[in-house]
This record gives structure tokens, C-alpha cells and sequence, in this order.
């Protein structure tokens, strides 16, 4: 028998995982990581781009066995497209850090779901896919510097996808390795999607991804095949990302999940550190921005490089959603002035406002070479701030809540849904979703969305939730 190639034990991790490899603290934390994703979704719902998705749906034909979070149904690839796009939206979702980059395992979520409602799945199955989905997403980006060779996560987000979707699916270990290379051989997405002037692109990317990751699990099912030395080549990706890729396949366990971060403020991971400081600054010793005669950001290369006028760009000009929440500038700027940075402060005529575009123009990001020598495994910052009146107030910071020093618990991202959500859905039908997502390995999937169904496409309810920050 010929070596399994790379994708061929890919599918067969993914075909050999089974529920009892969940253990019970992992359940809890997926739990948790769902919820979250979940209230990062219904928060998105009055987007402009979803307005734009269901228009597109009705042009290409909405009738399908998937619901929409908001309400309406569509076909498989169309929801993956949709629930996976509301969760990456406002830029709160779960990250994975390692030396190389990082990744979003929450970008899977939207195309489980679907595949899991298309498949009328148990909830022990969705979470069982998703997990396997976090797990391949995650090791992958734990050995190859993707972003730093070029690239963008959606390359390992097509392999994961793809699998979570075969599994719910039914595929054999053989069909889930060639619905993992037809999805991924065609999705080789480039880091310049985060280059200025940053586009609506970088938060639908991975959901693009997803919906092709869902079709080429169907299409595998169907007896499709794709290129199995996807990775071995010749031209593949090993030669492509100039390293050898080995991990262990036959490693079953599921519990990446107790690696992954999650946010409070509606900004890229580098900048949660940032503003948790700024506002510390801010609070302690009652700074108005009014008051403010310069800021000086000190942070680890990769944080300046994305969102501080480094490698991928200047950040003196933001003007859209997506160049708010990937700028350090504006972040601080915004914080400063509104005392947080919710999704209020992604909307494009907040970012354009004078207040703001004068304030970030006082502020320096520069990096520091004692934080880059420590990050990923620490994320490090100082902000100095100095007042008109001769005052100069300063905080060196090392992490965040959120992060792996001090994760969120249960209690908080139950706050953090109530916050997001409290304008789409009213008390009794938020406090349904928190009850079945804390039950839902005792669920069917299909009661969740029936949940999600009833939740307001647009804001119905008064947001009288104070925020988490």
C-alpha cells in the first residue's frame, strides 16, 4: 500500500474522530466559543453587505433546506456564505495565536452550522465537526507562518471547512480527503487582503471560503475528486509555502479550543491589549480627549505592521468599517472620545467624524523590539499619553481578558451575547438561545435555528445594555 498522502490523513483524522474524544471541560469551552460566535453574528445583522446577500439570494434563488440567522431560508452554500460573514463582521470573534500568524476558528462556524442544519444533525454532531474544524485550522496554522510567507488563513480555513462539512455529511475517510483538496486547491488567498486601503474583502474572504468548502464536500459525496498531493505536489503547497507541513494525523484529541482567545472590543487581536490600556489611562486619571496633546503606542512588530502603519500600510486616513477596526489610530482615538469601541464605532460615519480623524493624527504606534521578541506567547503594549496641561500618564500591558491568562468565562460571554444581541432579539428569546447552546450537545441543531429564525433581522428592541468594556 502506497503512503497516505498529507490530505488522505487529513480525512482520516477527521473520519476517525468521534464524540467520546470531546471531553468534558472541551464541551464547555465550545459551548462558550459557540455562544460567542453566535452573538457576534446577530450584531452583524444590520450590516449593509447582509441587506446585499439577501438581495443577491432572491436574484439567484433563496428556497433551500438552511435558515438564515434573521430569519428566512436558503441553500447550503448561500448560508454558509451569510452566517459565516455576520460572525466575522465585527471583528469579535475567537483567534488562535501561534509563532507564524494566527487564525480565526470561529470563521468555520457559519458553514458548520449549515452543514449541520442542511444535514438535520444532532447538536453532538455539529459540535463533534466543529471541532474538528478548529482542530485542523489551528494545527496548520501552528507550523506554517502563512501571513509571513504571503498568504492569508483562508488557505487553511478551506481544508477545515470542508472536513467539519464532509463529516456532517457522511463522507468516508477517502471523500473527505478529496473534499478537502478540491475546496483548498482553488483557494489560495493572499495577506495583501489586509493591505491599505483595506476592503470589505477581509471580512468576507473566510466566508467565501466556507461556501465553497460546503459545495466541495457535497461534490465529494458525489463521487468528485480532487488532487490528493495537494500538499506533496509537484507545485503544491509544501513548495508554495517553502516548508515542510508535518503534523500528527493520528493525534485524536479535540482540545485546541483551550488555545483560542476572545474579545471584548471591536478590533483586531493585536489592539485588545492596546485598548484595555487606553482605557485604563483614560478612567484612572479622568483624561478627556479634549485634553489629549499626543499619544505613543509602543507594540510588537506584527501588531504595528497590520494596524499601525507598518508593512501592510498607513493608518492616517481610515474611512470605512474595515479600516476602523484594523487601525490602532483609530482605535485609540475612538476609545478616548466614546469611552469604548463597540460595533457603534465601526459605523463608516463615526470613523469620518471630525473628532475622531483629528485625534488619531496625535497619536504614534511604533514598534518595540522586547515585545516582538516575546509575541505571540506574550502581548505586550505601552501607551503613553501626554495632555496639553504637561501631564503624562503611562501603562506597559501584557495581555487582555479574553486572553489565555485570563479567559472569558461562561458568566461573561453571556454578557457580551446579551450586549450584541439586545437589539435583534428581546429578553425571553435571548435567554432561549443561552439555554439551548449550554444544552445543545442534548439538542438537535434544528431547534437552534429555529431560535435564530425569530431573531430581528434589524435593531427592534431599545439597546439599553451598558457594554462590557
Amino acid at each position: 500500500m502506497s503512503t497516505p498522502t498529507i490530505a488522505q490523513r487529513i480525512g482520516q483524522f477527521a473520519f476517525d474522530a468521534r464524540v467520546q474524544h470531546l471531553r468534558p471541560h472541551s464541551r464547555t469551552l465550545f459551548k462558550r466559543n459557540i455562544l460567542d460566535s453566535l452573538g457576534c453574528a446577530i450584531g452583524a445583522l444590520s450590516g449593509k453587505p447582509f441587506k446585499a446577500l439577501r438581495e443577491q439570494f432572491d436574484e439567484y434563488g433563496r428556497s433551500g433546506s438552511c435558515t438564515l440567522i434573521g430569519g428566512g431560508s436558503t441553500s447550503p452554500d448561500q448560508a454558509a456564505l451569510y452566517n459565516s460573514g455576520l460572525v466575522r463582521y465585527v471583528d469579535l470573534l475567537d483567534s488562535y495565536m501561534s509563532p507564524g500568524g494566527l487564525c480565526h476558528p470561529s470563521d468555520n462556524f457559519g458553514t458548520i452550522l449549515a452543514a449541520a442544519d442542511h444535514a438535520s444533525a444532532s447538536g453532538e454532531d455539529f459540535m463533534l465537526a466543529l471541532a474538528v474544524a478548529y482542530e485542523i485550522g489551528a494545527r496548520i496554522t501552528a507550523i506554517v507562518p502563512v501571513m509571513a510567507k504571503g498568504f492569508n488563513h483562508a488557505i487553511q480555513l478551506a481544508m477545515s471547512s470542508a472536513a467539519g462539512s464532509g463529516k456532517l455529511f457522511g463522507l468516508d475517510a477517502g471523500q473527505l480527503a478529496h473534499a478537502i483538496t478540491i475546496a483548498t486547491v482553488d483557494n489560495i488567498s493572499l495577506s495583501c487582503v489586509h493591505s491599505e486601503p483595506v476592503s470589505q474583502w477581509k471580512g468576507f474572504s473566510p466566508a467565501i471560503t466556507g461556501m465553497r468548502a460546503i459545495y466541495s464536500a457535497s461534490l465529494a459525496k458525489r463521487g468528485f475528486t480532487g488532487p490528493l498531493r495537494l500538499f506533496e505536489g509537484p507545485n503544491g503547497l509544501v513548495r508554495m509555502f517553502d516548508q515542510p507541513l508535518e503534523v500528527d494525523w493520528n493525534d485524536h484529541r479535540l482540545e485546541v479550543i483551550h488555545e483560542t482567545v476572545m474579545k471584548k472590543f471591536c478590533s483586531l487581536i493585536h489592539g485588545q491589549p492596546v485598548l484595555e490600556a487606553t482605557l485604563d489611562l483614560k478612567r484612572r486619571h479622568g483624561v478627556k480627549s479634549e485634553d489629549v496633546e499626543e499619544v505613543v503606542c509602543d507594540i510588537f512588530q506584527t501588531g504595528f505592521d497590520i494596524a499601525g502603519g507598518g508593512g501592510f500600510g498607513p493608518k492616517d486616513e481610515p474611512q470605512t468599517k474595515e479600516q476602523a477596526d484594523y487601525n490602532l489610530k483609530y482605535l485609540i482615538a475612538a476609545i478616548l472620545i466614546d469611552d469604548e469601541v463597540g460595533p457603534a464605532q465601526l459605523e463608516p460615519e463615526r470613523v469620518q467624524a471630525a473628532d475622531t480623524q483629528a485625534l488619531l493624527k496625535k497619536v504614534t504606534v511604533r514598534p518595540d523590539a522586547e515585545f516582538s521578541r516575546q509575541y505571540p506567547h506574550a502581548l505586550n503594549t505601552r501607551v503613553t499619553i501626554r495632555c496639553k496641561n504637561g501631564q503624562v500618564f503611562s501603562k506597559e500591558h501584557v495581555g487582555f481578558e479574553g486572553g489565555l491568562d485570563n479567559p472569558f468565562t461562561w458568566e461573561r460571554t453571556v454578557e457580551k451575547f446579551h450586549w450584541l444581541s439586545e437589539p435583534y432579539a428581546d429578553e425571553s428569546l435571548r435567554d432561549e438561545i443561552i439555554d439551548l447552546v449550554s444544552t445543545l450537545d442534548r439538542r438537535p441543531v434544528k431547534e437552534l435555528m429555529q431560535l435564530l429564525a425569530r431573531v430581528s433581522p434589524q435593531p427592534r428592541y431599545p439597546a439599553t445594555h451598558p457594554g462590557i468594556q
